[in-house]
């Protein structure tokens, strides 16, 4: 069997800005929630990308190649802001008669305002499977793909600019981190050129961004390693959030819905008739005259008779709905006792997964310690 390639293209963003978390925030104790946010969206932010891409923490400096840019990421994005809105900036001032109102700082500006101020791209083709066996020298060979990936996005992305692109080797899998600012241009109010990440980034131009960025990786790698790999098909959901009517389960909760839905719509129909007649009927009875023979007993007409059978039946019908009816119930706990256990095994999975986080922490600082060692001991020989 021919072996395929994943590809991913992820844009970092922060979760909680999004409408449906700040929604529901607003019913949790704390009015905050608790999703990821791996946005630049100030100088700290900034710091913290320099800090992880450039391995600033670790004797890892061997294994991180920049191919972009410098060694200071912060720099990189306070010298791209110069070159790119600086001209901006002064003709935005010249125009304003209020000192006020002038911008002194652009990036400063930014920082300030709840925009991002620069976006952090992140590309990786192959998993860890297919890298676990590979040596040095062909996973190195990889500097030359991502190289033509960051050609690939100023041709697709040109409004996006780079301001820094730096590769790991020191993980399962060889990986691009891109860090860049977006602009756009022709701003009707404020400067006329501005930093824009979700007018630039919209769902369906990032989808179209990833689809031109995954196939002309592959052709690289393909021409860079003299292969004819293939890749693996595209998986939804990779750089924004399935919408919950995409997927199969929501589909048969909803056809569900409908149609007991429209049974528990007849039930009540059905109720209120039986509750109509139900008055009826008793007014009937109270009005019933005793017989000429018997005061114990009443005279009905047949007319009246009539209508009591007719209440028979809708009480009888009534009950055949509602025994229906009740079989939603069954559905409906049968649904809480499946999100139930879903919920129990994200949390176990959750609490899983920040064991290994400790785990690899500790790891790492143990790898970090036994760096130091043998530097020591290098230079001691």
């Amino acid at each position: 069997m021919e072996q395929e390639l994943a590809y991913s293209f992820h844009l970092g963003s922060d979760k909680n800005k999004r409408k449906l978390a700040k929604k529901v925030s607003k019913g949790n104790v704390s009015g905050t929630t608790s999703l990821s946010n791996n946005a630049i969206q100030n100088a700290n932010d900034l710091s913290r990308v320099n800090k992880h891409n450039l391995r600033d923490y670790a004797n890892e400096r061997e294994l991180i190649r920049i191919i972009y840019g410098t060694d200071n990421i912060v720099t990189d994005v306070k010298n791209l802001y110069l070159e790119e809105f600086e001209q901006a900036r002064i003709e935005y001032n010249n125009k304003q008669t209020r000192n006020d109102r002038k911008i002194d700082n652009y990036f400063e500006k930014v920082c300030a305002s709840q925009n991002d101020i620069a976006c952090k791209i992140i590309i990786e083709l192959g998993n860890m499977d297919f890298w676990q066996d590979k040596d040095d020298e062909y996973r190195f060979k990889m500097v030359d793909v991502f190289a033509e990936q960051i050609e690939d996005l100023n041709t697709i992305v040109p409004t996006f600019k780079i301001a820094n692109a730096t590769i790991h080797f020191d993980e399962s899998s060889p990986h691009l981190h891109i860090v860049g600012v977006p602009v756009i241009e022709n701003c009707n109010r404020g400067m006329k050129k501005q930093v824009g990440k979700t007018k630039l980034f919209t769902k369906d131009s990032l989808a179209e961004i990833q689809d031109k960025m995954r196939f002309a990786c592959i052709k690289s790698y393909n021409k860079i390693y003299n292969d004819e790999m293939r890749l693996e098909e595209k998986q939804k959901g990779r750089n924004f959030d399935i919408n919950v009517k995409d997927m199969d389960s929501y589909k048969k909760i909803a056809n569900n819905y409908e149609k007991h839905n429209l049974r528990l719509k007849k039930a009540n129909e059905q109720t209120y008739k039986v509750y109509k007649t139900s008055n009826n009927v008793r007014n009937l009875l109270d009005t019933l005259k005793p017989t000429f023979m018997n005061k114990n007993n009443s005279v009905i007409s047949n007319d009246d008779i009539n209508i009591i059978k007719d209440y028979i039946e809708e009480v009888q019908e009534n009950t055949k709905t509602m025994t229906s009816v009740n079989d939603l119930n069954i559905v409906i706990r049968e649904f809480e006792n499946s999100y139930s256990k879903i919920e129990k095994e994200n949390n176990s999975l959750k609490y899983q997964l920040d064991k290994k986080d400790d785990e690899i922490k500790y790891l790492k600082n143990e790898i970090s310690a036994k760096d130091k060692f043998i530097n020591k001991l290098k230079k001691r020989k």
